[in-house]
């Protein structure tokens, strides 16, 4: 990130240099006419338009007239390896995990992973999203690779299954693979691509993870220095198992094994009570809501409570089996849940901001990957993840330059430039980084290869 000036008032050379007529502050404000300078995949220095084409001479420009400058979006809780549901999973009836994704993630093909996350790739460039946590599925070293040729920035785990009658023999695992596969993996891939990629452990859920493996999988987070992905208070089953198992609630036990801390990224958090919320968020734990996902099946999450007791919410699209990978929409139907569940009974009007909302897919959604000091916002030293928001749209002109108002209204479509640690993906809506046409006939061929063999 070596800027070299040179000698007297000549401009600085930088790789990349970034403009735009409104830009997103770290404080959710909008500033008029701002540039971005950088250099070494990193944010070195920011200020009005006019100043900075002075300062700096780019090896590269991308000119954001009429567009908003923002971070890029963090999704905190997918599943890419379902990529190749899409669609297959909605008005389903119960149970989803034993009909459909069971049979369909244990015939799928390393090639078949490969495709699928391919194609979740460009739809994630596409939305606006330049990081994302999944929470494993199979052949993850495939998932690795893909990000690697794409250019985002992932935070990938393996589904981890030691017990449960649910899952059939072939996803389950003892004790010692789960854990020392997932050791295998880290190895591998934990700081590819030019540390875009990070390998965290995990738990698929606690019905399915015995003692042996969520105690396993705490002590090798903390000596590899890693978080640990979990779905957490999804299901009513859950609780019970946890109950007669346990004599605990799934948090309650979670905490007395020591896993309730910073290092949880909690995917779901919605059969939660009061006291677990205040546990989760005194813990330091980062809970993680998928409002598409929460509402249709499991419940209204807790994410005003949250917010209340400090913690830093994460949010997530659950991949794309049951609806498009969208965090703009993801943000309004959280707020509308909110305001009607728990505001309209206490006439609360200030149940869910703007501001919480963008916090959730940026800032918030890098405290769970555990990269605040990285991404998230568009600050001097953090990585240079931004994206482009093309405001020449009958939806958005004229309007209002608030946060407010570009919540309420940004669509993905609407992203047209994504860069990620200074690499222009997205250029004016052209794919930059990967033949689109090619990935999508690809996941076209291995979803109806393996939709064959699961027999779906």
């Amino acid at each position: 990130m070596d800027v070299k000036e040179a000698a007297g008032d000549m401009p600085a050379d930088v790789d990349l240099l970034v403009s735009a007529d409104e830009m997103l502050t770290s404080d959710c404000g909008i500033a008029q006419n701002m540039a971005v300078a950088i250099h070494g995949g990193r944010i070195v220095d920011m200020g009005p338009r006019g100043d900075m084409a002075r300062k700096y001479r780019a090896r590269e420009t991308v000119d954001g007239s009429g567009k908003l400058l923002m971070p890029g979006l963090i999704d905190a809780h997918t599943h890419v390896c379902q990529q190749l549901l899409r669609g297959r999973l909605f008005n389903e009836r119960p149970m989803i995990w034993t009909r459909i994704l069971v049979p369909f993630e244990s015939n799928l093909r390393p090639d078949e992973v490969h495709a699928g996350a391919m194609l979740a790739g460009v739809e994630m460039i596409r939305a606006g999203i330049t990081c994302f946590a999944d929470s494993g599925g199979p052949h993850m070293d495939q998932v690795a690779e893909a990000m690697i040729e794409l250019g985002l920035r992932a935070v990938l785990s393996r589904s981890t299954m030691d017990t449960g009658d649910a899952i059939p023999t072939s996803m389950k695992e003892s004790t010692g693979d789960a854990i020392s596969r997932t050791e295998e993996l880290h190895a591998e891939y934990d700081g590819a691509g030019d540390g875009r990629i990070r390998i965290w452990f995990a738990l698929r859920q606690l019905m399915t993870s015995t003692p042996e493996l969520v105690a396993g999988v705490l002590d090798k987070a903390k000596e590899k220095d890693t978080g640990i992905h979990i779905h957490l208070a999804e299901h009513r089953g859950e609780v019970d198992h946890c109950l007669v198992r346990y004599g605990r609630r799934p948090a309650e036990w979670l905490d007395d094994m020591g896993v309730a801390g910073d290092r949880l990224l909690a995917a779901h958090s919605v059969l939660l009570t009061d006291r677990e919320v205040r546990m989760l968020a005194e813990r330091g734990a980062h809970p993680v809501h998928c409002p598409r996902a929460n509402l249709q099946s499991h419940g209204f999450p807790k994410a005003t409570l949250f917010r209340e007791f400090g913690a830093q919410v994460g949010m997530g699209s659950d991949g794309a089996a049951g609806g498009p990978l969208d965090l703009f929409s993801s943000m309004r139907l959280l707020y509308l849940a909110c305001r009607c569940y728990f505001g309209l009974p206490v006439h609360d009007a200030t149940a869910m901001s703007a501001r919480d909302l963008i916090g959730f897919v940026t800032s918030g959604g890098a405290a769970a990957v555990r990269m605040s000091d990285t991404i998230g916002s568009i600050e001097k030293g953090k990585a240079a993840d931004i994206i482009l928001i093309d405001l020449h749209q009958s939806h958005l002109s004229p309007i209002t330059p608030t946060i407010d108002s570009y919540v309420s209204f940004i669509q993905p479509a609407d992203v047209s430039d994504v860069i990620v640690a200074g690499s222009v993906l997205m250029r004016d809506r052209r794919i930059l980084c990967v033949d689109e046409e090619h990935v999508m006939a690809r996941a076209l061929e291995a979803r109806e290869s393996v939709f064959r063999r699961a027999g779906l």
